[in-house]
């Protein structure tokens, strides 16, 4: 709509007054010295003062392109009043808003038609950038013939003045003379295209996010880049769609963005009550935090204790730190499960994704390198390259889960690589050079290289992941499904009971339909301002049937994890750093000795593991300084991780068994032999049948459970190395001597062959072993 000379100049004299001294409460007169002395060009206005002054506010939100223009002109000439050699001829100052939007403040799912011709604000995270370009806004041409210059404007959808030209450069006057364009006298102004999506953790499930274009000018372009959030003021315009002539319609829709303000990445952050404070204070003096934490992660899930725990540290993370050399130590933790299918690997994912306040989850087959870090991709409508941010930069400050890890391709894989330790990514493809913070969790399950954990091989060969990727892992966690009759009864019962006692499950596990998820939320929010269900009522009888197990709220679990993570930095003391130092020494040097290794290689790396293990076991207990004590609990589960010593009740178990069935043989006057209580750590890992067996075993040879399982690896290696099917059992003796640290005798073999013939590995025939395949 193109308006009377008369109006704009009505419109400019208001805009005047509200700047001028008298009239107005001269507010922006500093702000016009302040853009001045910065050599700024774009005066930000609050829209509130613009609602105090003869309801300028309302008017300019409503129909911001009748104003747009005469407010530019009118600060143009307050600016030139003040400093009158600040701009240059046909330079003029543009304007910006800021300030409560309220029913306009939108994301681009709520960017409906009625909004369109009118000012809004739109949140959401940036995911595209294009180049910045150069538009053409006056171009002056020169005729030879008649030696005179001629010059035109261009104006599109972006213009507040005027309706649009065309961009179609003249070659010829009205006389039919050439004319030659004088480039050096055009003049241009910067352009670029941003896509902007909401934000994942706040689009309803199930649903793709919605998307809209915006289009940045002058000393708006760069001022985001993927990954960001932000919240951009701007014009909804209707751009007509390109389809050959024929109108169908439907058209196009932009914002041209007048202000970009960068969010804070905690803009969903909790709301804390002074009684959320009272309460998440004493939860930290208690002596069992950390069990409380843990247990309250998933209350559906069975057992898994020591992961839940080292999950609960991840969330919290270490400190991070830039040193002035511009080293970047990272705070985040990362870290991996391998194990047997159906350990509920997946289900601890969807409790993360249900935990943190920032998660995005993708799986290996459904995910490449490029759409986990970033993408060069062309516009479909000008054919430029833009960048596109994928969804590690999407999860800055947060967690990225990723599932069946071990199912992605190796050249995706390494992809991650960078992220997880310079915690960057950099792109560098057709002509784009750039790099993107990428600061996340990194947390993977994978199955084993051979579907199920191979108890005869080591850790190493059964996650069948290069070391340069395990050593970026702080934890790798392996997870058995252990055949104990007492566990599966276990659960079994826990099952039956979340199947039976569903309706009482206070949101243990993520909602599958949204309406449950967000209503319920909301109800719980009158009731549990005080941290509520976390005891005896619901789950001591109902869950947990006698046993007085306390269990926090899904809601206060999620104030206190991001309490303890924003608001404590915590500092090593020297006790905890000589222990530190210490402590890795052990582990390197525990490393060299042992045989079969740990799940992890001990690097540089571990040390800093430790670290930030430390500092975050601080936090959970509110402590400015990380003592002895936080250093032990992040050990505990360091060597949990590192020796695979899982379920070690289980241990304890079976050596209860083992010396009630010694009892009942001393009982019956049977001759026993060594003392089975002895196991060394590592034997966690051994089956429970062939517990029992070894435990037979032993005192008819004098076999201890150690050199048993290096006679299964040494043989179980010489016969893939060699792909063997058959073997005499001579040639065993000679081999396994020959590797082993303590010679086997004839017997010795006999008997250990004879015991993987009964596990059905292999077969005795005629002096010949055949192997079982």
């Amino acid at each position: 709509m193109d308006l009377s000379e008369e109006v704009r100049q009505a419109h400019k004299r208001e805009f005047v007054d509200f700047l001028d001294q008298d009239i107005g409460k001269s507010i922006y007169m500093d702000e016009i010295k302040a853009l001045i002395n910065h050599k700024r060009r774009r005066l930000i206005v609050n829209i509130s003062d613009l609602h105090n002054f003869r309801d300028l506010g309302n008017r300019i939100l409503r129909n911001p392109s009748e104003y747009m223009q005469s407010f530019c002109d009118a600060v143009t000439e307050t600016v030139r009043g003040s400093d009158p050699k600040y701009l240059k001829e046909g330079e003029q100052v543009l304007v910006g808003f800021e300030g409560p939007f309220v029913s306009r403040r939108v994301t681009p799912r709520d960017l409906l038609s009625e909004f369109i011709g009118s000012m809004v604000c739109v949140e959401g995270i940036i995911t595209k950038c294009s180049l910045v370009r150069p538009k053409v806004v006056k171009s002056v041409h020169f005729c030879p013939t008649t030696g005179s210059f001629t010059s035109r404007d261009y104006r599109d959808i972006t213009s507040n003045l005027g309706l649009p030209t065309g961009s179609v450069y003249p070659t010829r006057d009205e006389s039919g003379n050439l004319l030659v364009t004088e480039y050096g006298m055009c003049k241009y102004k910067d352009h670029q295209t941003l896509s902007m999506q909401e934000v994942p953790e706040n689009s309803a499930p199930g649903q793709l996010p919605r998307t809209v274009d915006i289009i940045a000018e002058d000393d708006l372009v760069d001022s985001c880049k993927p990954g960001d959030r932000v919240a951009i003021v701007g014009i909804y315009k209707a751009l007509p769609g390109k389809s050959k002539g024929s109108v169908n319609g439907v058209f196009r829709t932009v914002l041209i963005a007048n202000n970009v303000s960068l969010l804070n990445k905690e803009a969903n952050a909790p709301i804390y009550s002074p009684e959320d404070l009272k309460n998440i204070k004493k939860i930290a003096e208690r002596d069992d935090t950390f069990d409380l934490l843990g247990n309250s992660l998933a209350p559906s899930i069975h057992g898994h204790s020591w992961i839940k725990k080292a999950v609960i540290l991840l969330m919290l993370g270490g400190v991070e730190k830039n040193l002035k050399n511009g080293t970047h130590l990272r705070g985040d933790i990362n870290m991996m499960m391998v194990g047997d299918p159906s350990v509920a690997k997946s289900q601890l994912l969807r409790a993360i994704m249900n935990i943190a306040p920032l998660a995005i989850s993708t799986t290996g087959r459904g995910s490449s390198g490029v759409g986990l870090t970033a993408a060069v991709t062309s516009d479909q409508e000008t054919g430029e390259r833009r960048l596109e941010a994928g969804a590690m930069v999407l999860a800055d400050r947060g967690v990225v889960c990723i599932d069946e890890f071990d199912k992605m391709n190796d050249q995706d894989r390494v992809a991650i690589h960078e992220v997880m330790e310079q915690q960057t990514v950099t792109i560098a493809k057709a002509g784009i050079h750039a790099s993107l913070n990428a600061r996340c969790s990194v947390v993977a399950a994978a199955n084993p290289i051979y579907g199920t954990y191979d108890r005869s091989l080591t850790p190493t060969k059964n996650i069948g992941l290069p070391d340069s990727l395990l050593s970026r892992f702080d934890l790798l966690f392996i997870v058995l499904d252990q055949m104990d009759p007492d566990i599966d009864r276990q659960i079994s019962e826990h099952v039956l009971r979340m199947h039976r006692f569903r309706s009482a499950i206070d949101g243990g596990e993520a909602a599958h339909d949204g309406s449950a998820r967000y209503g319920r939320e909301e109800e719980a929010d009158t009731e549990s301002s005080v941290f509520v269900k976390y005891n005896r009522m619901l789950h001591g009888k109902k869950t947990d049937r006698g046993r007085k197990r306390d269990t926090l709220t899904i809601k206060f679990l999620k104030k206190y994890i991001h309490y303890a993570k924003h608001r404590i930095q915590p500092d090593l003391t020297d006790e905890a750093s000589e222990q530190i130092a210490a402590a890795y020494a052990e582990l390197r040097n525990a490393k060299s000795n042992a045989k079969t290794g740990g799940t992890l290689p001990i690097t540089a790396r571990t040390l800093e593991t430790i670290i930030r293990l430390s500092t975050a076991h601080a936090k959970l207990k509110l402590s400015r300084k990380v003592s002895k004590s936080d250093v032990d609990a992040a050990l505990k589960i360091l060597n949990f991780a590192i020796y695979h010593k899982e379920l070690t009740e289980m241990d304890e178990r079976e050596e209860e068994r083992e010396r009630e069935l010694e009892r009942k043989r001393r009982a019956d006057g049977e001759n026993d032999g060594p003392d089975r209580g002895s196991k060394s750590k590592r034997n966690s890992t051994s089956d429970a049948m062939e517990v029992d067996d070894t435990s037979e075993a032993q005192p008819a040879v004098g076999l201890t459970p150690e050199r048993i399982e290096a006679f299964n690896s040494l043989f179980g290696q010489h016969m893939r190395s060699n792909r063997l099917d058959q073997i005499p059992i001579a040639d065993i003796e000679d081999v396994i001597n020959r590797g082993a640290g303590s010679t086997y005798s004839s017997a010795d073999v006999l008997l250990l062959l004879e015991k993987l013939q009964e596990d059905n590995r292999l077969m005795i025939a005629d002096g010949i072993v055949h192997m079982v395949s």
